[in-house]
């Protein structure tokens, strides 16, 4: 059941990780996934959170899930 007092706080470092993993700046994550590296940028320092779609994009392009994204789960 939903709970309307729980919040859920995206995990910006997760993208980092994944990114550097992957061995990609932000300009080239940015361009596979359809976004500026700005907004890439913005994300990864937690001044900004991706929309659902762009969360969506993120977690196809790396074959994670979104909530392992959010900060859900730890795999």
């Amino acid at each position: 059941m939903y709970n309307k007092n729980m919040e859920y706080t995206f995990k910006n470092n997760r993208i980092a990780e994944l990114r550097k993993s992957f061995n990609l700046s932000q300009r080239k994550l940015a361009e596979k996934i359809g976004t500026s590296q700005a907004n890439l940028s913005r994300w990864e320092q937690g001044l900004n959170e991706p929309s659902i779609i762009e969360c969506w994009k993120i977690a196809n392009f790396f074959d994670v899930s979104i909530d392992y994204l959010c900060g859900r789960k730890d795999y």
